[in-house]
């Protein structure tokens, strides 16, 4: 496996100065070292209707935490509107190399595309705080069309839904099923954010567990850990 190089992908995705390895666990709720901004980019008048279900915590093989969280267009995206469908929520950080790998060459690529064909419901969450990297209506707005993301980015400014649901990377990955039952979480692939080589078998946890689910059978692999940059908090 060809890991992305380990110097190279901090300093592109944490350019302020956190040195924690990829996969290497984050304190939940705990923002890394930043440099200070030369001004907090400005809040979005929708960013105070972002909320997670208060003092919830996602667990495996629980009910998936509810929330209700403004799009790129202000418009509130809330789980509980999508009850009895399948749902994928993806933490997302335009600015960090593990997600553009992701989405450029890797497991993010064309497995969103192939799954909403069938109906599954596919969310983007950004838990970036203002003025730290990634975060912003401007600049997801344009990684979403360079990526080619057909599906909604939505923003959790104060980091609530984030930290409910344990989100410690980006990329993180959640499965819930037509239940609301929290049936995976973590990593989109086997390749720990690297590139993998040309014979290397590569499995796609998502992948998979949607494949699993829709044929009635439980999930074989329904936790793994997350790789990727830390998320801003």
């Amino acid at each position: 496996m060809a890991l992305i190089p380990l110097a190279a992908a901090l300093a592109a995705c944490t350019p302020s100065g956190d040195t924690t390895a990829p996969g290497t666990p984050a304190a939940t709720g705990t923002p890394a070292a930043t440099g200070a901004p030369a001004a907090p980019a400005p809040r979005p008048a929708t960013a105070d209707a972002a909320k997670a279900a208060p003092g919830v915590q996602a667990k495996i093989g629980q009910p998936a935490p509810d929330f209700a969280l403004p799009d790129l267009d202000g418009k509130i995206v809330k789980l509980a509107d999508h009850k009895g469908k399948t749902v994928v929520l993806e933490w997302f950080n335009p600015g960090c190399p593990f997600v553009q790998l992701a989405h450029r060459q890797g497991g993010l690529k064309d497995v969103p595309a192939q799954h909403i064909a069938k109906g599954v419901v596919w969310l983007a969450i950004n838990s970036g705080a203002p003025g730290k990297q990634g975060a912003g209506k401007g600049v997801n707005e344009k990684a979403k069309g360079e990526l080619g993301m057909s599906y909604p980015i939505l923003l959790d400014e104060k980091g609530d839904v984030g930290r409910a649901y344990g989100a410690e990377r980006t990329p993180h990955m959640v499965v819930i099923d037509p239940k609301g039952t929290l049936i995976y979480a973590g990593a989109i692939d086997s390749t720990k954010g690297g590139e993998p080589e040309p014979d290397e078998q590569v499995t796609n946890y998502v992948d998979a567990a949607l494949a699993e689910l829709a044929a009635g059978k439980p999930v074989s692999t329904p936790e793994t850990e997350a790789f990727g940059c830390t998320v801003k908090y």
